[in-house]
């Protein structure tokens, strides 16, 4: 029996802990995360180990209302100790869920806690922990996880002041127009202001896109961003034709609001490839489902659910709108992992399309070692990006650690039957876990 949380941990040959040590060290680049860069900016710090885990981390709060945790000890007004205290009381429900797994992954590396966190352990486990976090910041979290990169999530209107160097991490904007492709009145007056001209026309609108995406690249951001819940299925219309629609856009119907989201999505690669910036495209989710608890808790808060997947034909009609001289580097994550082994496929249909890492619910032990091995048998392992933390916890990188102990170990069994060479095994995990998207970045 392996010692709890021990060296060994999802490391089940010798090859794979040999491989793990190839990548264990590696700096993080975070290419995908919803961080504060105020708080990176002004180098905060903690109250306790609740404020660090529990003030706005959604995945630990759908935990808790599964577990029947009253809202008040979620995100109601109850003080972070008890928050804490409650959370503890949980985790021993979470068998095999990732939460368990990133949890004592953070006991041990960030306040060298080796015990199992309960109901028993819950107040000697605060009292260990807050003593450390007295010696912890958000810039002391970065150093000690060795994050060369971070990449927040930024809207177009966003003011990019925060943005810069702090210590030895990149603070970079990521471009996520998600609100301008509503094309709401309220938001395109927002755009306008930002902009210093009136969005009257689709042309407006483009034309801001650019000076907003150029804004942007003079502050350091080298991606972008879109979520949304599938793929246009409608056909592509002509630039008249989305700016008839884009005019009448209050009284035409959903279909034509969804081609005029099309043809924006074109328009926006083109403008990417045009400006070095990789795309990320996220889709198959629905937000908010619970009307009354969005009304009360607010958006990201644990009631966004797995959708179903786009049709692989409409998927395959976006990127024939795209030459391969068009088309920036593109990166696809599907919160429907049904989709995987198709979109894998396509990715070998057009140039500069690769998939993602697996994405929120399918961030897990199975999840992870599906989506690797589904794009290495219909895609190109060696190519793929790697890990990211998708997150809003400054303690949350730990998650890079999961990921790499999972792929030496997937890695690692292919070398262990004979089936891969281990050299090249050490450098593909290397390749994966860091240089890859260092490449891609321009880092």
């Amino acid at each position: 029996m392996q010692k709890f949380f021990g060296e060994d941990l999802l490391l089940y040959t010798d090859s794979s802990r040999e491989i793990y040590r190839e990548v264990k060290d590696l700096p993080i680049i975070d290419y995908h995360c919803h961080l504060d860069q105020n708080k990176i900016k002004d180098d905060t710090t903690f109250s306790d180990i609740g404020e660090l885990w529990l003030s706005g981390d959604h995945y630990k709060w759908r935990a808790m209302r599964l577990c029947v945790v009253d809202e008040e000890y979620i995100t109601g007004k109850a003080c972070y100790h008890d928050k804490f205290v409650k959370y503890a009381e949980i985790l021993p429900n979470l068998a095999g869920n990732p939460l368990y797994y990133w949890t004592h992954l953070e006991l041990k590396q960030i306040f060298g806690i080796e015990e199992p966190l309960n109901g028993e352990s819950a107040e000697r486990i605060y009292k260990q922990a807050n003593e450390k976090l007295k010696d912890i910041s958000v810039s002391s979290l970065l150093a000690q996880y060795k994050v060369e990169y971070v990449a927040t999530t930024d809207d177009p209107c966003d003011d990019l002041s925060s943005h810069g160097k702090y210590g030895n991490t990149v603070v970079a904007p990521t471009f996520r127009p998600d609100q301008m492709l509503k094309f709401e009145d309220m938001y395109l007056q927002k755009l306008g202001k930002t902009v210093g001209y009136e969005i009257k026309t689709l042309a407006d609108l483009l034309r801001a896109a650019e000076e907003r995406l150029q804004y942007f690249v003079s502050h350091g951001c080298k991606i972008s961003d879109h979520g949304f819940l599938r793929f246009p299925t409608t056909r592509y219309v002509s630039a008249a034709e989305a700016e008839n629609i884009f005019q009448k856009r209050r009284e035409l119907s959903k279909d034509y609001h969804e081609a005029l989201f099309g043809y924006v999505l074109v328009e926006l690669a083109r403008l990417y490839k045009k400006y070095g910036v990789v795309m990320q495209l996220h889709f198959a989710v629905t937000r908010n489902v619970n009307e009354k608890m969005y009304k009360a808790c607010g958006a990201d808060a644990g009631f966004d659910v797995i959708a179903d997947g786009s049709r692989i034909e409409d998927v395959i009609e976006f990127f024939r709108q795209l030459s391969d001289e068009e088309r920036p580097e593109t990166i696809l994550y599907t919160l429907n992992d049904t989709e995987l082994s198709a979109l894998a496929v396509l990715t070998g249909a057009f140039r500069h399309v690769k998939m993602g890492a697996a994405w929120w619910f399918n961030d897990t032990v199975q999840g992870i070692r599906k989506n690797l091995s589904t794009i290495a048998e219909y895609s190109a392992l060696g190519t793929n990006y790697g890990m990211l933390t998708d997150s809003r916890s400054f303690s949350s990188y730990a998650r890079f650690d999961f990921f790499r102990r999972i792929l030496s170990d997937c890695l690692g069994n292919l070398v262990e039957k004979g089936e891969y060479d281990l050299a090249a095994a050490k450098q593909i995990a290397q390749n994966i876990c860091y240089k890859n998207i260092q490449g891609a970045l321009g880092l």
